[in-house]
């Protein structure tokens, strides 16, 4: 039985199955509508879901950022990924679990090793715009998606050339792929469980889910078998499973190989897509505006870099790639002066907040300018999430857009195709430029 959306926030009166279709198929649009008609604080009710409460007030978010992580659970909020990351999954932890897990990742994505990343990110990068077509228009986010691939099984899983990282490649891929359809998140229930069992039990392989199903289970095989010849090989490096392999909890544990494979699938869904739509919207702020095009290549030729980190924070702001997080509630608990019941979902949007006209001068405007003498304020600006939950990859996915836009900056001459116009569109839990971005290249790298 779901909790009632009585007492909460007013929010549409559309019915439920209505509602979840429009947060699926036109998500900026429902939440734009809803902030107009209801303020920072909306009520949603989607089909076999608790009530989600959006918010977009800072003061409101603060308190659910900083509130007590045994109440506000956001592992229990994230359960429509559970079967694509597995039972353990960081995002999917909450409690003691989570903290112990978070802490042995941590050091992985901090410290000296961060500077040897930074060269596989430019090298990847290089590769990328070397093999970019001259003169005919080719999707600047497909190439993206190949640059942050090739960073992560770099990076994360330590493979730089051969079979195997062939094979795990068109795996990964093929997972991925499953993230152009956004439909499928409709399948998911409150409790992580896949809807309508018998229905796709009959269709048997004509259900879309037996083919997700089949993807998901050849990626864990893939993942399975590179853990385990790791932990055969006994080598260590500076890649992330290393890390992971070698790191010990407070009582001297180890991650299991299921742990080990859940988390792969968890930093490659949270950092694959994610930093390839996010350097793709910036690249088309940058096309749309020659003058912050023009000034961002004239400082990074002096030198200076306070430009390219406010231009990075700024498409950021715009065009967050995850629309808002979640928080279950596991008791009563008073946000912003309300009390809202057990069982309640309280979600920041990280979209309305970084667009809050209370909050931002001219907040639909792309202006980097505004970085250059701002106070960090992690309730205002919040792409990476935030609390105990914010985004464990947060520096290594901000320096990697910043060495990738440096490379295409310095190096690249693009234009948009003719006759193409930008729109916002859904790829599974992101949000990104219609048609992958279309772009012409006017001439080989330099």
């Amino acid at each position: 039985m779901h909790l009632s959306a009585a007492g909460l926030p007013p929010g549409p009166r559309l019915p439920p199955v209505l509602q979840s279709a429009a947060w699926v198929f036109r998500p900026i649009a429902f939440l734009n509508e809803n902030r107009r008609a209801f303020g920072t604080r909306f009520t949603m009710q989607l089909a076999g879901l608790p009530p989600l409460v959006v918010l977009s007030q800072p003061s409101d978010i603060k308190e659910v950022f900083t509130g007590d992580p045994d109440v506000f659970h956001a592992g229990s909020a994230n359960v429509v990924l559970r079967p694509i990351l597995g039972e353990s999954s960081l995002l999917l932890l909450d409690g003691d679990r989570h903290m112990n897990e978070r802490r042995l990742m941590m050091p992985s994505f901090h410290g000296e090793r961060m500077q040897a990343y930074a060269t596989i990110m430019r090298e990847a990068a290089d590769r990328s715009i070397e093999g970019w077509p001259v003169g005919r228009p080719f999707s600047l986010h497909h190439e993206m998606q190949g640059v942050t691939l090739e960073v992560i099984m770099r990076t994360v899983f330590g493979i730089a050339d051969g079979a195997r990282k062939e094979a795990l490649r068109r795996a990964l891929v093929d997972m991925l792929a499953f993230g152009d359809r956004p439909s499928l998140l409709l399948l998911i229930g409150s409790d992580g469980r896949l809807r309508w069992q018998g229905v796709h039990d009959r269709l048997g392989r004509l259900s879309p889910w037996a083919s997700f199903k089949h993807t998901i289970q050849a990626v864990d095989g893939q993942l399975l078998e590179e853990v385990r010849r790791r932990r055969r090989a006994s080598v260590e490096g500076d890649d992330v499973l290393s890390m992971l392999l070698s790191a010990r909890d407070e009582d001297g544990g180890s991650m299991s190989d299921a742990q080990l494979v859940d988390e792969m699938k968890t930093l490659l869904v949270a950092g694959h897509e994610t930093t390839a739509t996010a350097l793709t919207w910036t690249v088309l702020e940058l096309l749309q505006r020659p003058e912050v095009h023009r000034r961002l290549r004239s400082e990074l030729d002096s030198g200076r870099e306070e430009y390219l980190d406010a231009v990075v924070k700024e498409s950021l702001r715009l065009h967050p790639i995850v629309p808002m997080v979640g928080r279950r509630l596991q008791a009563e608990a008073v946000v912003g002066g309300r009390a809202y019941p057990k069982g309640t979902v309280l979600a920041p949007s990280i979209y309305l907040t970084q667009r809050n006209p209370d909050v931002w001068r001219d907040p639909d405007v792309f202006d980097p300018d505004r970085f250059l003498d701002w106070k960090s304020n992690p309730y205002e600006l919040l792409p990476f999430g935030g609390g105990v939950r914010r985004c464990i990859g947060l520096a290594f996915a901000m320096l990697e857009m910043k060495q990738v836009l440096r490379r295409i900056v310095e190096r690249a001459e693009l234009s948009l195709a003719p006759g193409y116009r930008p729109r916002l569109v859904r790829r599974g839990i992101t949000f990104a430029v219609s048609e992958g971005l279309p772009v012409i290249s006017a001439s080989r790298p330099s």
